[in-house]
């Protein structure tokens, strides 16, 4: 969020007094054909009118009315690994920055090289979910909305985020799971399926299916296009009118 600084109030005072100024001095030169009362004229009028249009833009800045907070919502993403989260995230992310709202990106991959030491079993998971929200939180507190993508398996864990933030929106990044196999370029799902990776979701660990996802992206049938398009126009209603 901005402020606007006494200092950039006072600048634009006096640019807009300058133009102001040599307008008052022309029509009062033309007027009287006197051009020290011309300049007289001017520069009393420039002295006040800084002062008071400082003086008015102070107020207006303390009035409330007129002005509509733009409360701040989290973007939930989650889906099987490489059904198209960050991708998908990641563009709406680039659409939302155009509206001028103060935004963060939060990714899985990114929290983990901040954290490594985290670990994949149910537990590790629901209490690493936690922390996320406490983060989420602590930015909603500053007023600044947040694109988060994890893979989010459990339904305990994507409920506590729920209640731990305001303005929650969940979008379930929906993709078979033999289509996620096909975009493997990471060779992931052929590492979990040979047991080199435990707690894989989709593989040797349950995905559990949002039940009352506020947004559904089915990505075997609709673009990342497509999908970034009905979530910025989704927010957009709901959120940044």
């Amino acid at each position: 969020m901005y402020k606007e600084t006494n200092k950039r109030s006072i600048v634009k005072g006096i640019s807009w007094r300058v133009l102001a100024t040599s307008t008052t001095i022309i029509i009062v030169y033309i007027f009287f054909d006197r051009l020290d009362l011309a300049i007289a004229a001017g520069m009393m009028e420039t002295a006040l009118k800084v002062g008071l249009y400082w003086a008015h833009e102070r107020a207006w800045f303390k009035i409330t009315w007129g002005r509509k907070k733009i409360e701040p919502f989290n973007l939930w993403f989650t889906g099987l690994p490489l059904s198209g989260k960050t991708t998908i995230a990641d563009k709406v992310y680039k659409e939302l920055e155009k509206l001028h709202i103060p935004l963060e990106r939060i990714d899985s991959k990114d929290i983990r090289d901040l954290i490594p030491d985290i670990g994949y079993s149910r537990e590790d998971r629901n209490r690493h979910m936690h922390r996320i929200g406490n983060l989420i939180c602590t930015l909603q507190k500053n007023s600044i909305s947040t694109v988060a993508s994890f893979v989010s398996p459990y339904k305990e864990s994507r409920k506590a985020i729920r209640e731990m933030v305001i303005n929650n929106i969940v979008v379930y990044v929906k993709a078979d799971i033999q289509t996620c196999k096909l975009r493997d370029y990471k060779g992931v799902y052929a590492k979990a399926l040979s047991g080199e990776f435990q707690n894989f979701s989709g593989i040797n660990d349950v995905y559990e299916e949002p039940q009352r996802a506020e947004i559904t992206i089915d990505t075997d049938v609709m673009s990342a296009d497509e999908a970034t398009q009905m979530i910025v126009k989704y927010i957009k209603k709901n959120y940044v009118k």
